[in-house]
């Protein structure tokens, strides 16, 4: 699924004809033919390796499955990115149970880098070849790298409660989408805080980070695969400090 849809994907990043529709009548929203050729090839794949499988995808919705697994995919985490020509944005690929998911991929097609963990895997590839993940093992949020998407990150609280966390941290980094769970996973970055997440935008990074020896949960420490907040940590104790501070009134 992943090489189908690097292969429907690179003809358009950075081409001068791309164009984006927007999908939201307030605000801005982007999707483009590669998002939806993405979508359909992964779907194919599917319908001819996985058929009694369900599907949950971003650009097509739900369809339901018989075996209890669910694929949930995302062709392009991070549209506005990928519209502006930087390489943080990718594939997002999860298979879940009723439990939550349990493997999950994040390609980045334009780098040649593949993130994949589940319950025997925790290994990436890349243009210096392949190696296993493992995320950090920082304890102290001042020595901590964060991250997330939108400087707003949310609502006016939420982003309230991502700041009380910034201020306490080494370094704020912002705008990585996706790239930035993936950056967990590989030990180069402790924490990413977000808000407002639909499920297929998490439930891929929160495999991968478990199977690299993180953490993802909610802003309550719950199990956050239905989207919403979330919180991905390289370990319990800087999750722990991290889901503190964001508890404070």
């Amino acid at each position: 699924m992943a090489d189908a849809a690097r292969a429907a994907i690179l003809p358009h990043f950075r081409a001068s004809s791309l164009t984006a529709e927007n999908k939201l009548a307030g605000g801005f929203d982007p999707v483009t033919v590669a998002d939806r050729g993405a979508e359909q090839a992964m779907r194919a794949v599917l319908a001819e390796l996985r058929p009694a499988d369900g599907i949950l995808g971003e650009e097509f919705g739900s369809a339901p499955g018989t075996s209890g697994r669910t694929w949930v995919l995302d062709p392009i985490d991070g549209t506005r990115g990928f519209i502006s020509g930087t390489p943080t944005w990718g594939v997002l690929i999860a298979l879940a149970d009723e439990t939550g998911p349990f493997l999950g991929v994040i390609d980045q097609p334009y780098t040649g880098e593949r993130f994949c963990g589940g319950p025997e895997t925790a290994a990436m590839t890349g243009p210096l070849g392949e190696r296993p993940l493992q995320t950090r093992a920082t304890t102290v949020l001042e020595e901590a790298i964060l991250f997330t998407t939108f400087p707003e990150v949310g609502t006016p609280e939420e982003r309230a409660a991502f700041e009380r966390v910034s201020a306490r941290a080494k370094l704020t980094r912002y705008g990585m989408d996706c790239y930035a769970y993936a950056l967990v996973a590989a030990g180069q970055v402790d924490l990413v805080i977000e808000a407002g997440l639909n499920a297929y935008d998490i439930q891929a990074p929160i495999a991968l980070i478990q199977a690299a020896g993180g953490i993802v949960t909610d802003w309550q420490g719950n199990p956050a695969h239905g989207g919403g907040r979330a919180l991905a940590a390289a370990n319990a104790q800087i999750h722990a400090a991290a889901l503190e501070l964001l508890h404070q009134a």
